[in-house]
């Protein structure tokens, strides 16, 4: 048996980006420490989301370093009307101030507004967190002197990125804490936890609609009117991982039950998400023969386009990049590069298939340090799935979509083969493409 220097084990691992996905260890495929941010700015942030809650006003309570990030992501969507800020100085952490400079900091703003916002969303800062500050109090009081709205506290927290509850959770169970306890509909859904509406195209879609069912998307809902009658919904459905705390503080809050049915690629998990929302509802349940059968024809029209170019599918195009993976390559596509740090529990039968079956198929870190240093340059054969793996590969064909585009069932497989045909006939200048911010937010369009 061979001694191995402990320390230099652990170096190793910290320095690797880039691994076999037959050697990965599922669900952490590489170290977290130091990070780089490639600068692909399509996906969401706390601010796109929030937008989503028609007449909310955001007001954001840090230094002035921190609030750089948040006040260009509402310049660029042209939202600044929504969005306030109170800036935290040095004094404040110690003279016993923060709670008084909070509150009248949030009266100024509101007195300034055209009208009184139907919520506020307040964002205090990590240092709020070591300060103790009774975030919770300044709520109740502001809600005493501005009974006109509604007041909810987020958290803008980077010192709890690894935490159980990220911010990214928080928020996407805080939008949906205004709704009110309403007389249920026996005919109405909710899709939630989504920032982007699912495609009426999709099965899931059309099996409500079918059976006479009214869907809600808070991504769709144009007014505060509209967004309340979430509440009269009998069903929530989610569809992604981030979805699942908001699902159970709505189930414990207004009593409505949940359903995940993650975003697979999967035809056997797909139908069996389907079923399982059938039986949930007491509905029929159609056969998708032909669904898979129009897959089947969608996907091998693309792989004739596409041939033999590689494809790098990233964790940003869509929720599971290895249920993705897994199908193209059953399918007869060279995907030979996963661009993720993190897979989600949803993803562990994908992963432990592609272990089996393609061994080879390389998983590459987003976020390690040593990725700064892996940008390909010049002409490049890749077809990219997703913004960051574009980035990486410097491919000018790739499929622009974040966070799934709104693609789900049988009809996203076909889009998203008719996608990657378009890739391959279609250059886009990357550097420029992937500069947008919030791709898909219709206020940033």
């Amino acid at each position: 048996m061979m001694l191995v220097h402990v320390q230099e084990t652990e170096k190793k691992q910290k320095n690797c980006f880039v691994l076999p996905i037959k050697d990965a260890s599922f669900p952490t495929f590489f170290y977290d420490g130091l990070q780089y941010s490639p600068p692909a700015r399509g996906t969401w942030n706390i601010v796109h989301t929030n937008m989503l809650v028609p007449g909310s006003h955001q007001i954001y309570i840090c230094a002035l370093g921190c609030l750089r990030g948040v006040v260009l992501t509402a310049a660029e969507m042209g939202a600044l009307s929504r969005f306030s800020s109170i800036v935290i100085e040095e004094k404040q952490l110690f003279d016993g101030t923060m709670e008084d400079v909070i509150i009248r900091g949030i009266g100024e703003i509101l007195a300034r507004l055209p009208s009184m916002p139907t919520a506020c969303f307040l964002y205090p800062s990590c240092v709020h967190h070591f300060m103790g500050c009774d975030l919770r109090g300044i709520c109740k009081q502001l809600t005493t002197l501005y009974k006109e709205t509604k007041f909810v506290l987020c958290w803008m927290d980077p010192i709890r990125r690894n935490s159980k509850l990220t911010a990214e959770m928080r928020t996407r169970r805080q939008i949906y804490s205004l709704i009110e306890p309403q007389q249920k509909d026996p005919l109405a859904i909710n899709i939630i936890g989504s920032n982007l509406p699912i495609l009426n195209t999709c099965q899931l879609y059309e099996l409500l609609q079918q059976n006479g069912y009214h869907v809600y998307q808070l991504p769709t809902c144009k007014t505060y009117d509209e967004y309340q009658k979430m509440g009269s919904s009998i069903l929530n459905i989610g569809q992604e991982p981030l979805a699942h705390v908001a699902l159970d503080a709505l189930e414990q809050r207004l009593g409505q039950a949940q359903l995940y049915i993650s975003n697979s690629w999967n035809y056997e998990e797909i139908e069996q998400h389907l079923q399982q929302v059938a039986m949930q509802l007491h509905i029929p349940c159609p056969a998708y023969e032909q669904e898979k059968k129009q897959c089947d024809a969608a996907l091998l029209g693309a792989l004739q386009v596409v041939q033999d170019r590689p494809i790098a599918i990233d964790f940003t195009a869509v929720s599971r990049p290895f249920s993705l993976a897994r199908l193209l390559l059953k399918h007869g596509f060279l995907v030979d590069r996963i661009y993720c740090d993190v897979a989600s529990a949803d993803e562990a039968a994908d992963v432990s298939f592609l272990q089996m079956h393609y061994p080879d198929v390389m998983i590459y870190s987003v976020r390690h340090v040593n990725m700064k240093g892996q940008v390909e340059k010049g002409q490049s054969e890749y077809i990219a799935i997703g913004q960051k793996a574009a980035y990486y590969t410097g491919t000018s064909h790739f499929v622009n979509i974040v966070e799934g585009g709104g693609l789900r069932d049988f009809a996203g497989i076909i889009e998203l083969a008719k996608k990657l045909s378009e890739a391959v006939r279609q250059e886009q200048r990357a550097e420029e493409v992937i500069q947008h911010k919030g791709w898909g937010c219709t206020l940033c369009q």
